[in-house]
């Protein structure tokens, strides 16, 4: 089993920034990807950012490039998400997630979310 457990969700204005992070433990012989999706009240969960674990590449959903930064500390399992110019659009509650294997490509590991509240 993996756990994944993020911190760093809040309050804060808009033009704001928060930083968010998602430490995992337990069976990470081989991750994969780690990655932050968001839900907000009445829509469904949806993609923000990933990175590649090995290879430091990083994805972004259109909403977040120029705005959001991912990153991640191999050493301590750890993954980041530093969200610059934050909007009202953008509260919701922010979810980590983890590819995990061996084998390939890996099984889907979610944390429980932390919430992120922009106020205009």
């Amino acid at each position: 089993q993996v756990q994944l457990v993020e911190s760093g969700g809040g309050l804060v204005q808009a033009g704001g920034s928060l930083r968010l992070s998602c430490a995992a433990s337990g069976r990470t012989f081989s991750t994969y990807t780690m990655g932050w999706f968001r839900q907000a009240p009445g829509k469904e969960r949806e993609f923000v950012a990933s990175i590649t674990w090995s290879s430091g590449s990083t994805y972004y959903a259109d909403s977040a490039k120029g705005r959001f930064t991912i990153s991640r500390d191999t050493a301590k399992n750890t993954v980041y998400l530093q969200m610059n110019t934050l909007k009202p659009e953008d509260t919701a509650v922010h979810y980590c997630h983890a590819r995990v294997g061996p084998p390939p490509p890996g099984m889907n590991y979610w944390g429980k979310g932390t919430l992120v509240t922009v106020s205009s």
